[in-house]
């Protein structure tokens, strides 16, 4: 069955996935839905200083919103900053060092972020695929202390601040690789069998589909969404992937492409009349289980995985400073 899910996911992927298929669902795009000005409202931006999420965060800019790039590297995050300020001439763009695969390092930073600052809209894009089992100073797998738990972190503890505002909205950057995963919340650290980093990715996008899909459930006024960019070029994709890259490289979307939808479901008010909870492609909801693929979870182990993460969360919290 992973055979027919990986077959099935790669030809869907060089139909949709590629520049061509950004080019022809954009036919389709109404250019109006993403011409809004957003001045006052606040963005926080996670992965920001290269490709997907420094994409977004200067759209944003563009259309006058503050924003805050939350970035690990100071010395490329202050390159992008300076990029995007000079770029758009919006000044209101914020720099913020926090390594989001450490834990105590993302609540200390969202304690201190609820202090000093309102926010609108979170948009989770920062990730990694590591392809060698490699763990963090917690002792954490390190593509799960990136991708799942550190999202997790930083959306909780800043839910408070997000309920205080109208129109808010949490959007995370996943993957459509999630289609060849079953949600495992048996394994949730890669310890058992061999380990496959592009799978574990893959686990940990079908974890942020949950994510997802779990809190529209639990918080109505705030509106959730999880998206697949499609293939682009971008720096992470050249290093964590180089064969794919070079098999690729003629057909991947540009870093802009890529970015499209998170800025539409960021700024557009038709984002939000659809469904919270959703997983969009190309600015639309699409399918978040393969025909026949045998992806579905029973509830108790969606259940279970936001158990697992709250403990794992609060195990972190008690022990950081502030």
């Amino acid at each position: 069955m992973s055979w027919y899910r990986n077959t099935v996911w790669f030809v869907k992927g060089l139909r949709e996935y590629t520049r061509g298929g950004y080019e022809s669902a954009s036919k389709h795009f109404n250019p109006a839905d993403v011409e809004v000005d957003v001045g006052g409202r606040s963005f926080l931006v996670t992965g920001s200083n290269s490709g997907i999420g420094k994409a977004t965060a200067k759209e944003i800019a563009r259309r006058g919103g503050t924003v805050h790039l939350v970035c690990r590297s100071k010395d490329r995050a202050e390159v992008a900053q300076e990029e995007i300020v000079t770029e758009t001439g919006n000044q209101n763009i914020f720099l913020h060092i926090v390594d989001i695969s450490n834990p105590k390092e993302v609540w200390k930073f969202a304690e201190k972020f609820r202090n000093e600052h309102k926010l609108h809209v979170l948009i989770n894009n920062a990730g990694c695929m590591v392809n060698n089992r490699e763990l963090t100073e917690d002792g954490l797998e390190k593509n799960f202390a990136t991708n799942t738990l550190g999202t997790y972190i930083l959306t909780t503890a800043l839910l408070p601040l997000l309920e205080k505002e109208a129109d808010a909205r949490v959007i995370t950057v996943s993957s459509g690789g999630m289609l060849v995963q079953k949600l495992n919340i048996s394994d949730l650290q890669s310890e058992n069998g061999t380990f496959d980093g592009t799978m574990v990715y893959a686990q940990n996008k079908r974890q942020q589909v949950v994510l997802t899909e779990q809190w529209a459930k639990a918080h109505r006024n705030i509106h959730f969404s999880v998206m697949h960019p499609g293939w682009a070029d971008t720096p992470a994709v050249r290093s964590s992937m180089p064969d794919f890259y070079e098999k690729m490289k003629n057909s991947l979307r540009t870093e802009a492409q890529g970015a499209d939808t998170v800025v539409w479901l960021a700024v557009s008010a038709e984002a939000t009349k659809l469904p919270s909870g959703l997983f969009f492609q190309d600015r639309q909801p699409v399918a978040t289980h393969l025909p026949l693929a045998s992806t579905h979870s029973p509830p108790e182990d969606e259940e279970k995985l936001m158990a697992v993460l709250e403990e794992f969360s609060q195990k972190f919290r008690s022990s950081s400073p502030g």
